[in-house]
């Protein structure tokens, strides 16, 4: 790794000490705060250009800005709020918004007995932060009430916590570091004090489970989690080193792999070898003029590194291993051994607010040294391969996962058609792996990997008021032989056979029907849950579940079919259509059929109505169909098609023992005498319940 230096945000005073006195980048990469001498808090954007600014407060009112200092800055995880810790005993919250601009609002205050020394925001937990009496306090936000976590007798000289964010170290004055872990139930490792260092470790960084702790020793330490003594770097002015002075601050890349430790001119790079399982000192960085370093912060994407200096200087350097270009549309900087920053280079795609238009970041969650990345499946998703693991990602969703993948010969197919799941294809097994998920989906044997004939659904359409997951897979075990899969539980589902070879098959949104094509153009339906399966046309040469819905638009020799109830494959409804059909689109509430003739297309839309309706049964929401219904009932259009509805309708409330839907559905069709049953039957049933005080069982009651 080396360190360029990029621009100056800020010159150098040339009236003496005004120093830097912290600085912080936001977790979402897009803001840089600084506070300078002044008290007042400068915010740039990831160029690097000036943005915004707000001054600090004191703690009482009328004292001036002379009368504090600022020890601390710590952005929240959503990049939304500052917190800002003072030495009048006082840690600040200040509200700065999503945009430039936004009014900054003072929303938390918490009092302390002691002078703040320094301040941490975690990741997964409160705002932390030491005091001159050498306790460590925990902050929390949401419910605006501190407590002390642990105290030592010693001032807290620094802070550092661990790349996850579950855990941190205190520096104290007299050498002691403190390890103290927030989520207890989420690690054994051992907390308390780790090791006496031999001078106060103003500089002090934690980083690929190492302790680094520098001061005025001219030295830079290593521990193991132990505390055990590990890598030790002697700059000591007797030896080679004449220039150099003590050390006076430390940071650690996101990745955990690096970490800068910045003295006087000078910064000093560190990069852990994952090949070599230890600490390497890279060339470092010498900037003439530039005086006591008295801040650091490292960019959230391993990108950049901010140093504030005794004099008021801000310096931007940039820190990556190398850089490449693929197929000139995307950059990819390789900013440690384990982790690659992906940027578009299209100016019409970075200018977007897209996840990926700021960059996406790929990092081995294993510590692995990435070896390759490729950009794939119409330029959205990402592949990386490190020596035992894969790694996987959505650009458009920012969703990245990392599977363990061992012995790989680099002969996987990449199949990237589902937006939710990635097929990986390698002698002769199929791996699903889903987008964000660490862990392999399912695995199984087939030698059928073409995309039309594997249908997987994740969960894209749930059933109204249920939580419960829904993750289903069919493919085919052989050309004749269908296998559908529960992959929530692992277990086969269904596996029938068919008479011919089946070249198309595709599930619903709710993996409760299959529609599967033959060699003789013979479609069927088959219901997952029971296995019955119905021929629905023949000469069938286009068949598509419309999106969001399960209405299904085929083409036969007669036209376009369309089945806007799929429960009832026998009610067709036949549209004259010019040429072939091609797509079925819905946009914007309107599902339209797209015809090529030749040269001429051709559009049709369908009655939007009547496939919310067949949507909303599905999903089990009764209201929102009965409304469709009956807005329906004026109109002779479709009378036959939905009187059927009305009868589908009250058999589901029937069913479910749903008696007001069954009854209204009953009147609906005209059975106006077993509508009358049903409602007077439920009445009863609702006055029994009242009279036993408790909810009769078999009743469900319609509330919408």
């Amino acid at each position: 790794m080396k360190l360029k230096h990029l621009q100056s945000l800020a010159q150098q005073s040339e009236d003496g000490p005004c120093a830097v006195l912290a600085a912080a980048w936001s977790p979402n990469n897009q803001k840089l705060a600084v506070c300078n001498a002044d008290r007042v808090v400068l915010l740039f954007d990831e160029t690097g250009a000036k943005r915004d600014k707000f001054p600090t407060k004191p703690a009482e009112h009328g004292a001036g800005r002379k009368s504090y200092t600022v020890k601390g800055l710590a952005f929240s995880p959503d990049s939304t709020r500052i917190a800002v810790g003072q030495t009048d005993n006082m840690v600040f919250v200040y509200k700065i918004g999503d945009s430039w601009g936004a009014k900054k609002v003072i929303c938390n205050k918490f009092g302390t007995q002691s002078p703040v020394t320094c301040t941490l925001w975690m990741s997964e937990g409160p705002i932390i932060y030491g005091q001159l009496d050498g306790k460590i306090r925990a902050a929390h936000y949401k419910s605006n009430k501190s407590q002390t976590l642990y105290a030592t007798g010693s001032y807290v000289v620094s802070l550092a916590s661990n790349t996850r964010g579950t855990a941190f170290i205190s520096g104290h004055a007299d050498g002691s570091i403190v390890k103290y872990i927030i989520n207890e139930g989420s690690s054994t490792e051992q907390q308390g004090r780790i090791v006496v260092h031999p001078v106060p470790p103003y500089a002090l960084s934690w980083a690929s489970g190492y302790i680094i702790a520098a001061g005025c020793d001219f030295s830079v330490q290593f521990y193991d989690p132990n505390g055990r003594s590990g890598k030790h770097f002697d700059y000591s002015p007797t030896g080679d080193c004449a220039d150099q002075k003590e050390f006076t601050v430390a940071c650690s890349s996101p990745s955990g792999q690096a970490v800068v430790v910045g003295s006087f001119n000078r910064l000093r790079l560190y990069s852990w070898s994952p090949s070599k399982l230890m600490w390497e000192e890279e060339k470092p960085m010498y900037v003439p003029d530039m005086y006591t370093v008295s801040a650091l912060a490292w960019k959230r994407d391993g990108s950049r590194i901010v140093c504030g200096t005794l004099c008021g200087g801000i310096e931007l350097f940039e820190s990556v291993i190398k850089r490449t270009v693929w197929k000139n549309k995307f950059e990819m900087t390789y900013v440690g051994p384990s982790q690659v920053l992906v940027k578009p280079l299209d100016k019409d795609v970075a200018e977007n607010q897209s996840p990926s238009s700021h960059g996406v970041i790929l990092k081995s969650q294993y510590g692995h040294e990435i070896e390759d990345v490729r950009v794939m499946g119409e330029d959205r998703y990402l592949i990386g391969r490190t020596r035992d693991t894969l790694l996987l990602g959505d650009m458009e969703r920012n969703l990245l996962s990392e599977i363990v993948w061992p012995y790989s010969e680099r002969n996987e197919k990449f199949y990237f058609e589902n937006p939710s799941v990635c097929l990986i294809f390698n002698s002769g097994e199929l791996t699903l792996v889903e987008y964000g998920n660490d862990q392999i989906l399912a695995t199984v044997r087939t030698e059928f990997v073409n995309p039309h004939l594997i249908s997987v659904r994740l969960n894209e359409r749930k059933q109204f008021n249920s939580n419960e997951e829904n993750k289903k897979l069919a493919y085919l075990l052989d050309l004749k032989t269908i296998c559908i899969v529960d992959l929530v539980v692992g277990v086969v589902d269904l596996q029938i056979g068919h008479g011919s070879k089946i070249d198309w098959l595709e599930l619903n949104e709710t993996g409760h029907k299959l529609l599967y094509r033959d060699k003789s153009a013979t479609l069927t339906l088959l219901d997952a849950r029971t296995g019955h399966k119905e021929i629905l046309l023949n000469g069938c040469s286009f068949v598509q579940w419309v999106i969001g819905s399960d209405v299904v638009v085929a083409q036969g020799r007669q036209g376009a079919c369309v089945w806007y109830n799929i429960d009832t494959p026998d009610r067709v409804t036949v549209l004259t259509v010019a040429g072939d059909v091609t797509s079925v689109d819905r946009t914007s509430g309107k599902t339209t059929i797209r015809c090529q003739e030749g040269e001429r297309h051709h559009t049709y839309d369908l009655d939007e109505r009547l496939v919310e309706f067949g949507t909303a049964v599905h999903d089990s929401d009764f209201g929102r169909a009965i409304l469709y219904l009956e807005s329906l009932e004026d109109s002779d259009d479709h009378q036959y098609e939905v009187d059927g509805m009305w009868q589908n309708l009250s058999d589901i409330g029937l069913q479910l023992m749903n008696l007001p839907v069954a009854a209204r559905c009953l009147a609906g069709v005209g059975d106006f005498c077993k509508a009358w049953y049903l409602r007077e039957t439920y009445k009863l049933a609702e006055k029994f319940a009242k009279e036993n005080s408790y909810v009769y069982p078999y009743l469900k009651v319609f509330t919408e």
